[in-house]
């Protein structure tokens, strides 16, 4: 707790009352908007049965809609992570707001499947321009306190992510889908005045301008490597488990426990990344994620090796405990490796995160189809296993550079 006071009061030795009220008000846009932008994103499976009614849109159609987002992302936020430096953080974040609250709101009037993809595709696009900024501004604006500030950051991701589905449900208590779309829109509005109002914040456009050889330091900086590698399994590991969850628990749970399954994991990561941001100065990013992960291998063995009925429930809560803040544990520690550049090594997060988001669900597929579920589910231990052994390497490594 020392430790952590001094940072504190090193981060705000000689700033005016302006600029800590200023810093005070961009970290609650960056919260604000990732919140909003959570609750988008796990609207969209929320929606679905409503989507297939509606437009009389096939599975296969519907299977568009989790790329549809996705392929807009990666595509912008690589390119933030390219050239960001070169632009100021107050208009990114300001284009950021408007174009996801429009493509919300686009979303909420699609006259056809068709035009509801397109727009969850460009709402995408403009998500990217957001996450590709919000968390490298944090980054500069707490210097000490990166662990802490990203585990808050990721928390109120998940805030939103618990919001958004019930969003769905009581719109459709309500009669129609579309008042879902269109009450999150609005919330897009008080955002974007807030962000209009506010001078730009201190750090200008942040980061060091980029060059190849920038790039190539990047590439070879054992933090990044690890950090990606680690994300790349942490996403994967959470993608198989958001995909495949509800199937696996409709096995073992009654309908209404096997629907609410996914929903108790969600709120697992609330206190899960509010504690892990907390526990991160105190503990370090890689001995704080090591033990998460140590932790998780027994717990994730009960819950979907042994646990049936209410202990199922109980294993998926704890589990998602101790998953939550690998990902903004693993973020921060690879931005304190470049600090210098701390937007492309948010960008490069987001890549391999996506990817790995995509890739182990669509695995999982393919050993559901040849077998069940639940060796699917079973097989996850495996990525997590690896993800350990990588982070206990990474940590050795760290040890031994620091005793040299």
């Amino acid at each position: 707790m020392g430790e952590t006071a001094t940072a504190t009061a090193a981060e705000t030795e000689g700033e005016s009352d302006a600029q800590r009220t200023s810093r005070r008000w961009w970290t609650v846009v960056a919260f604000a908007y990732m919140a909003l932008e959570g609750a988008g994103l796990q609207m969209r499976g929320a929606v679905i049965p409503a989507l297939r009614e509606q437009f009389g849109a096939p599975e296969w159609q519907l299977g568009l809609v989790a790329p549809a987002g996705t392929v807009g992302f990666l595509v912008i936020v690589m390119l933030v992570g390219a050239v960001g430096d070169r632009f100021d953080t107050r208009r990114r974040l300001l284009l950021a707001v408007v174009g996801t609250g429009a493509g919300i709101l686009a979303m909420g009037v699609a006259p056809s499947f068709l035009f509801f993809l397109v727009a969850l595709f460009g709402r995408g696009m403009f998500t990217g321009v957001g996450r590709g900024s919000a968390r490298p501004l944090l980054s500069h604006l707490y210097p000490s306190q990166r662990g802490r500030l990203f585990g808050y950051y990721d928390m109120m991701w998940a805030v939103g992510a618990t919001i958004g589905p019930l969003l769905v449900a009581a719109a459709l208590v309500a009669g129609d889908w579309r008042y879902a779309y269109f009450a999150l829109a609005v919330a897009f509005v008080p955002l974007l005045l807030l962000v209009y109002s506010l001078p730009a914040p201190s750090v200008g456009g942040g980061d060091d301008p980029m060059n190849l050889a920038a790039v190539r330091r990047l590439l070879r900086r054992p933090e990044v490597v690890a950090m990606a590698a680690g994300v790349f399994l942490t996403a994967g590991f959470e993608g198989g488990i958001f995909t495949w969850l509800t199937t696996y628990a409709q096995s073992r749970l009654s309908d209404t426990l096997a629907t609410a399954s996914l929903s108790v994991l969600l709120a697992a990561y609330v206190p899960g990344r509010f504690l892990s941001g907390r526990l991160s100065e105190r503990f370090g990013y890689l001995r704080l994620s090591a033990s998460l992960v140590a932790l998780a291998v027994p717990t994730f063995w009960f819950t979907f090796f042994v646990a049936e009925g209410y202990a199922l429930l109980a294993g998926i809560f704890t589990f998602g405990l101790l998953l939550s803040g690998l990902y903004p544990t693993l973020v921060a520690y690879g931005v304190d490796g470049m600090p210098e550049h701390s937007t492309p090594v948010n960008s490069t997060a987001a890549v391999t995160s996506a990817a790995g988001f995509a890739a182990v669900p669509a695995i999982m597929g393919f050993v559901i189809s040849g077998s069940d579920v639940v060796r699917a589910m079973r097989l996850l231990l495996i990525p997590l296993c690896a993800l350990l052994a990588l982070l206990l390497v990474a940590w050795y490594v760290a040890g031994s550079v620091q005793e040299s």
